[in-house]
């Protein structure tokens, strides 16, 4: 019997320093290389405490985090469905995160960020996740309405949301501009921003912005591919 405690507690104290080496630095890093290899790799290395302790929010949470970069990274090289799998996957993790710790904002934003990042590959799924992405992100924003991150997250949704139901272009250059007013360094903040402004034919605000995105994070390589593409009028 003290064999067997003693062997649980050894699991719990591996896996504890296994999350606690965690760092999110290294998903800021693959991401901004477009490094989907070293994503995947790290979201795999996040599955196994993630599994063994499905009480702790932030090994879920952690899990979550590192396939909706997955996810991103997917979806900026044109692979659709792997930005739908891997999504689908952090869906799972966020969901008990956010069962066992319901009042942070965060394990809401990145749920509603996750559901957002299924649609694109099959619209007719589009209801269901749709209805997650707007619910959980805008409950991320009643949690903590100071976080710049929520506004982006809330904006890329309405960035892709028809008017007819609620989005568009007006209302995600709104929630870009909050997010910037809260966080001027927000380089999410300005990227999506001049995404949006280039949506509504605002090029040279846009490449404004796409600039300082570029100039806050230089390793960002979607930004720099944005700023590439954007005419100067």
């Amino acid at each position: 019997m003290k064999i067997v405690m003693y062997s649980a507690i050894f699991l719990s104290a591996l896996l504890f320093w296994q999350g606690a080496a965690f760092n999110a630095a290294d998903l800021d890093k693959a991401r901004d290389a477009q490094n989907r290899g070293a994503l995947e790799r790290l979201a795999s290395q996040l599955a196994g405490p993630a599994d063994k302790l499905p009480n702790d929010a932030q090994a879920q949470y952690r899990l979550a985090l590192a396939q909706s970069y997955v996810a991103e990274v997917a979806m900026e090289t044109g692979d659709k469905n792997a930005a739908r799998a891997a999504a689908e996957t952090g869906i799972k993790a966020a969901e008990r995160a956010t069962a066992l710790k319901p009042d942070d904002a965060e394990y809401h934003r990145l749920l509603g960020t996750l559901c957002g990042q299924v649609i694109p590959a099959n619209v007719l799924v589009g209801l269901r996740y749709g209805h997650c992405a707007q619910d959980e992100v805008n409950k991320a924003v009643q949690l903590d309405p100071k976080s710049s991150a929520n506004y982006v997250s809330r904006g890329v949704g309405n960035y892709y949301l028809p008017p007819s139901l609620g989005g568009g272009t007006d209302a995600a250059i709104k929630d870009f501009q909050k997010a910037i007013e809260l966080d001027p360094r927000s380089a999410q903040g300005h990227l999506w921003l001049g995404l949006a402004l280039r949506k509504a034919n605002r090029n040279a605000e846009a490449r404004k912005e796409l600039q300082k995105a570029v100039d806050l994070d230089p390793a960002r390589a979607w930004a720099k591919q944005q700023l590439a593409k954007t005419p100067e009028k």
